[in-house]
């Protein structure tokens, strides 16, 4: 069975996933399950997914046991708290710049007296399935994970604070987001970045949390992980299915023209 995020952000193991921001349809769980990943990062922030698309997906990795990290583009009430409710097993909203904001936004996910989410059971997060309504409020205000996104200079100078917060389990950069902030659009092997990233890891590390960031490939999620980062996205599904076609029908259309040389 698969590891919930819960134990996930309990160690410090590699856990390996995808972004998915195109692609919907009732396999894509199981296909994330059948080529080794754990988990997807789920884009309401820059997909057409709207709420009813979100719930049908999130049955379809429910049932593959795939874990699914909701992103979303703000972090209002009613976004969290129906992200949560839906069956989010994380929630990442973008943009955080300081922990009062955090604050606030874990008190959207929490049942009182942890915080104020509204109460609905017997719905989708909690399975449909009857039961003590003291013990699945104290459930889901341990298992539903708080995974907020630094993509801006303000979260990289309010960090410690952020990563010191209690319920804060992880930390995911927002690294095209946070380049163009500082300035530095997408050069992530400046040194004013490459500080930023130094920086995010020592506070993860001081609060033994995690920190993740989508890796465009093998060489950059490599070095991420040697920098500390034990949840790595590996590219996004309209990337892997774009870069895997064009690779393909290259290397078709140079084996035919060769091919038709010869005769």
């Amino acid at each position: 069975m698969t590891a919930t995020l819960r134990e996930m952000v309990a160690s410090k193991r590699l856990k390996l996933g995808t972004f998915v921001v195109e692609f919907n349809t009732p396999g894509m769980g199981q296909i994330v399950k059948a080529a080794g990943g754990e988990y997807v990062l789920l884009d309401m922030e820059h997909s057409g997914f709207n709420y009813e698309t979100l719930k049908r997906m999130l049955r379809y990795y429910q049932s593959a046991e795939v874990r699914v990290i909701v992103s979303t583009a703000v972090g209002d009430y009613d976004v969290i708290a129906r992200a949560c409710d839906m069956g989010a097993d994380a929630i990442q909203p973008a943009k955080v710049g300081s922990a009062e904001e955090a604050r606030l936004m874990l008190a959207h996910m929490r049942y009182p007296p942890k915080g104020h989410r509204g109460v609905a059971l017997g719905i989708a997060h909690d399975r449909y399935r009857p039961g003590d309504t003291a013990q699945k409020l104290r459930r889901a205000n341990r298992e539903v994970i708080f995974f907020p996104k630094i993509e801006t200079r303000q979260g990289i100078e309010n960090i410690e604070a952020i990563a010191a917060l209690k319920g804060v389990s992880g930390i995911w950069i927002g690294h095209f987001d946070l380049s163009v902030d500082m300035g530095i659009p997408a050069q992530f092997d400046h040194p004013d970045f490459a500080a930023a990233m130094q920086r995010v890891a020592r506070a993860c590390r001081a609060n033994n949390i995690s920190l993740g960031r989508i890796a465009e490939n093998v060489e950059t999620g490599v070095a991420l992980n040697r920098m500390g980062f034990d949840f790595l996205c590996y590219s996004g599904d309209i990337w892997l299915l774009r870069d895997s076609l064009k690779a393909g029908l290259d290397s078709l259309r140079a084996g035919c023209r060769k091919a038709k040389r010869r005769h």
